[in-house]
């Protein structure tokens, strides 16, 4: 009998981490997350503000467990799909805005850049279906000298 419940248990934490990692917060359909600034095509010098926009879900902080709720996440220049398994990575071009931040002042070197918004959940995963905004490019231009 001991073996028994020996194999049971085994069997039950060999499921464990499969069930800890699977995600699937689902998101309404008809939510959609967009860039209130800058636009498509923007030209800025220097630093710029970026304003998020969401509809028909709400923001809340990272960490905390709502129904049709999360957070914000910048992708700065990011040419690779988020993988909706994977919480989203934290690194100098995947922002968190784990406080429930709306918006951003944010600071590029000059040239050409992209961005994207993606919603995540209390965990940083990306909900089901992804809720993304369409990428926008913004060109930012050398800041004007002092002095000259």
């Amino acid at each position: 009998m001991r073996i028994l419940r020996c194999i049971a248990l085994s069997a039950a934490l060999a499921l464990l981490p499969g069930a800890a990692f699977a995600q699937g917060k689902t998101a309404p359909k008809d939510a959609k997350l967009y860039f209130i600034t800058p636009s498509d095509g923007a030209r800025v010098r220097g630093g710029f503000w970026v304003r998020f926009g969401l509809r028909n879900m709400g923001v809340t902080h990272a960490g905390d467990d709502y129904q049709n709720a999360g957070h914000h996440h910048l992708l700065v220049d990011v040419k690779d799909p988020i993988d909706p398994k994977e919480p989203i990575q934290q690194d100098k071009s995947h922002l968190h805005f784990g406080a429930g931040q709306t918006e951003t002042f944010l600071e590029l070197s000059p040239g050409n850049h992209t961005l994207q918004l993606v919603l995540g959940d209390a965990k940083h995963y990306p909900f089901d279906p992804p809720v993304v905004s369409e990428k926008v490019t913004v060109r930012v231009r050398q800041p004007p000298q002092r002095g000259k």
